[in-house]
């Protein structure tokens, strides 16, 4: 090198920014070795015919030439990757070794290059030199600048599916490849990707990082907490197209399509029954299994489904929260009123195969068919006389126990709470 520059008294490396500043500073920087002389700028007599990027040295064009050409001379053994420089090549060669000459003074951590570590040393610094343009968010700016952009340059050979980042590609790869190179300690799980290792590890640790700052609860995952934040926004992004209606989350939405396409892909293995959602298969197979999670506090009966237990606590609290419209009259489940109606509209839905009798209740017409069917289901514990209807069995207990109807006909309080039953 026949110029160094005084002020650092290394190799110059040029700057077009630097050399425009000297012109007009007046400085002189550059001296040559041989007779002293000083210039403020280092002249560069060779010339790229493609784009006139202009070198001090014939060899800085030559690489640079291999830019338009395409040229990959240097080719490395282990894997057969080309490179147009040997520095590329070197660089490249450390991938097989795994040699990491260059270390972090603040962590020690090592990278094979030192365009690497001077970036990860802004880790601890916090610099941000690169400034997007367009927003100004401060980034990895030539990614960042594909969000405006809207550049993908990578692209699937399997699908043709693009991507604006080579990791985001690798990852999507695994896809059709099947791997999962990232496998959980506590349990054996793998993942294709890193990021989903981390949020399933939270499982076992059950960190919940992620905090609602409007009433405090806390998720293992943020999206999780973005869409709990809809239950304060009252935000219902997903809408049906078949009747208009909002969902917050998109689960829902595909959990209500099955109402317009009647799909039902859940199955009982028991019987058959099939179910749109999953959820209705789990508390059906409590028939089978007859378990009973859900326990009144009060009286410690137990329930298959947290629903029927909603509706039995009212059994002691005394809530009637359905009210008619016509007469006031409450009741505690919505189902009571719904056939309570058919009071006011006379509607009686339920017709008998056999006479045409037409009925309110479906419970009215079980007990009508026991006229054709001549069945008799209540037997009493005394003399073994049967009975269609159970009132019928309590009138004739009476036989038995001597007890008198009260003055409208009907048993007294005392036999009905005896039978378990309520006054008829």
């Amino acid at each position: 090198t026949l110029f160094t520059n005084r002020q650092s008294e290394e190799p110059y490396q040029s700057s077009h920014c630097r050399e425009a500043v000297l012109v007009h500073t007046g400085e002189k920087l550059y001296c040559c070795n041989e007779c002293g002389k000083q210039f403020s700028q280092i002249e560069k007599p060779y010339c790229c015919n493609e784009c006139g990027k202009q070198f001090t040295e014939t060899g800085q064009l030559q690489r640079h030439t291999r830019v338009h050409t395409g040229e990959k001379p240097y080719c490395c053994n282990e894997c057969g990757k080309q490179f147009s420089q040997i520095g590329s090549l070197k660089n490249h060669t450390r991938v097989h070794t795994r040699e990491k000459l260059y270390c972090c003074n603040e962590c020690g951590k090592h990278f094979s290059r030192i365009g690497s570590l001077k970036n990860h040393t802004r880790v601890h610094t916090g610099e941000k030199p690169f400034c997007c343009n367009e927003c100004g968010k401060q980034n990895a700016l030539r990614i960042h600048t594909r969000v405006h952009t809207g550049d993908k340059l990578y692209h699937c050979n399997e699908c043709g599916k693009q991507f604006s980042q080579m990791s985001n590609l690798k990852n999507h790869i695994r896809v059709h490849t099947g791997e999962k190179p990232h496998c959980c300690n506590e349990c054996g799980k793998q993942f294709s990707q890193m990021s989903n290792l981390k949020n399933h590890i939270r499982v076992h640790t059950g960190e919940k990082p992620h905090c609602c700052n409007e009433c405090g609860k806390q998720f293992s995952h943020k999206v999780s907490l973005l869409i709990h934040t809809r239950v304060h926004t009252g935000e219902k992004l997903h809408c049906c197209n078949e009747c208009g209606k909002q969902f917050s989350q998109m689960s829902n939405l595909k959990n209500h399509m099955r109402v317009h396409t009647r799909e039902k892909p859940h199955c009982c293995n028991e019987c058959g029954k099939q179910f749109s959602q999953m959820s209705n298969l789990k508390n059906h197979m409590r028939v089978h299994t007859g378990e009973k999670p859900h326990s009144c506090n009060e009286c410690g009966k137990q329930f298959s489904q947290m629903s029927n237990l909603k509706k039995h606590i009212r059994v002691h609290t005394g809530e009637k929260p359905h009210s008619c419209n016509e007469c006031g009259k409450q009741f505690s489940q919505m189902s009571n009123l719904k056939n309570h109606m058919r009071v006011h509209t006379e509607e009686k839905p339920h017709c008998c195969n056999e006479c045409g009798k037409q009925f309110s209740q479906m419970s009215s017409l079980k007990n009508h068919m026991r006229v054709h069917t001549e069945e008799k289901p209540h037997c009493c514990n005394e003399c073994g006389k049967q009975f269609s209807h159970k009132v019928s069995l309590l009138i004739h207990t009476r036989v038995h126990t001597g007890e008198k109807c009260t003055s409208n006909g009907n048993l007294s309080k005392t036999a009905c709470f005896r039978m378990n039953i309520k006054t008829i």
